[in-house]
């Protein structure tokens, strides 16, 4: 029972390496070939060897010039290959075929020499032979393991002279396992095949929904190109008109500072349409910094000033520490416009829900990137119900899109100490196409 036990198990094993045509994943693979099937090869080849050993005991003697237990021997000699059967198959093959081929050569030409005349068992193979059939069929291919398991099933239920006492038994050690094999081979390569249709089925999913985003992204840039650029265009060049036209200098005020936001807006949307759009001559341009060579059109108007933002919540009555390291000329326009909006949207967040809360803001300007943190604490008193209960609900949602776009992340959450945080990593320009393939030119060399 021990030895039908190994077997059933060296079948429904996971194949380890050169153990099947199969290929399960390396660091198992490797894991099963180091320790489990040598190990298991082993226990079955002590296993089948104390079998031999007690059947011997227990059985008839052999009576020929070979000695009492010439069977013993051979049976012993195949046991002790079994070890071997994951590298040497074809050799392990060749022994087990060899010895039962003598086998059935003594029972037919000479009775009690190398099989007892009064067998205890009516095996008419070695005892390994179904393991060694079994390896065979999992470790070659069909044109190999065909002819042995064929050989085996020949000689084993002795065909040539067909027996009810022997024949059965025959068939039972060499072509059941050949067909039990042959059985979990088949099944694993439906499964493999099975798993590899899912596994494309699942890229090819993953594959048409990011088409389908790009091309909702390339949408909203067309619409966005063709309506609201279109409109602001028209806005900018109808206050720069009405500054040169009216007399009065607060009027001529308002529209030059219609103007130039204006201006800022169209620079942002084209910006963030080439971002939107995937294409190069769309994309923005990787900007490292005035020392990296960069360029900036003429009219491009400078980075909004976080400053600004602080300046305007100290007016309100929110008390802001503003810390500020580097400058946002290291990094790119896009980039610097979206840490301004980050700060944007976390101090207008403030405003309508903690009022009374200190506010500590971060940045930081590196080469390689861009850090935001801010950071208030616990209200002292609770916000106006009417100014909370404004807005859309997706301020930071849109904003954590936004960080996304551009190849960042954003992080937002409660403290310890009842306050909320908000920070945000940027990269140094926007990762598109282009740049990736400056980047990885620039690492090979």
């Amino acid at each position: 029972m021990r030895a039908f036990a190994g077997i059933i198990a060296f079948v429904n094993g996971d194949p380890a390496d050169g153990f099947s045509r199969h290929r399960a994943p390396a660091r198992l693979r490797d894991a099963f070939s180091r320790r489990r099937f040598p190990a298991l090869l082993l226990g079955l080849a002590a296993g089948l060897a104390l079998l031999d050993i007690a059947l011997d005991v227990n059985g008839s003697p052999t009576t020929g010039w070979a000695g009492p237990h010439a069977n013993l021997v051979l049976q012993l000699a195949v046991d002790a290959t079994l070890p071997l059967l994951l590298k040497y198959p074809r050799t392990v093959a060749a022994i087990a075929l060899a010895v039962t081929a003598a086998l059935a050569g003594s029972d037919v030409f000479a009775p009690g020499l190398l099989v007892p005349v009064d067998p205890i068992t009516s095996m008419t193979v070695p005892s390994a032979t179904p393991v060694v059939i079994i390896g065979v069929v999992r470790l070659l291919d069909r044109s190999a393991w065909l002819p042995i398991a064929g050989a085996f099933t020949v000689l084993g239920a002795r065909l040539w002279q067909p027996d009810w006492e022997v024949t059965p038994f025959g068939l039972l050690s060499t072509a059941v396992p050949t067909l039990v094999a042959v059985y979990y081979s088949t099944r694993q390569d439906l499964m493999l095949h099975l798993r590899h249709r899912a596994e494309r089925a699942e890229r090819e999913r993953h594959l048409l929904a990011e088409q389908a985003r790009a091309e909702e992204r390339r949408q909203l840039a067309t619409e966005m190109h063709d309506v609201v650029t279109h409109r602001i265009s028209l806005m900018v060049l109808q206050a720069g008109a009405l500054g040169v036209r009216t007399k009065e200098d607060e009027t001529r005020q308002a529209a030059n500072d219609i103007r130039v936001s204006g201006t800022q807006a169209l620079d942002e949307l084209r910006d963030l349409i080439g971002v939107l759009h995937g294409s190069k001559e769309n994309e923005p341009e990787p900007v490292r910094g005035d020392a990296a060579g960069t360029r900036r059109s003429s009219g491009e108007q400078p980075p909004l000033d976080p400053a600004v933002l602080v300046e305007e919540c100290e007016s309100v009555g929110v008390h802001v520490d503003f810390a500020r390291a580097g400058a946002s000329s290291d990094v790119s326009p896009t980039v610097a416009r979206t840490a301004y909006r980050i700060i944007q949207e976390a101090l207008t967040n403030v405003r309508k829900h903690a009022p009374s809360a200190r506010v500590t803001v971060d940045l930081r300007y590196r080469k390689d990137g861009v850090d935001v943190t801010v950071e208030n604490a616990a209200p002292e008193r609770t916000a106006d119900p009417a100014l909370a209960g404004t807005g859309s609900g997706t301020g930071l949602s849109s904003l954590r899109q936004r960080v996304e776009l551009i190849g960042g992340s954003l992080e937002t959450g409660v403290t310890t100490g009842g306050g909320y945080r908000v920070r945000a990593t940027l990269p140094a320009y926007v990762p598109t196409a282009g740049s990736r393939s400056l980047d990885s030119l620039a690492a090979r060399r």
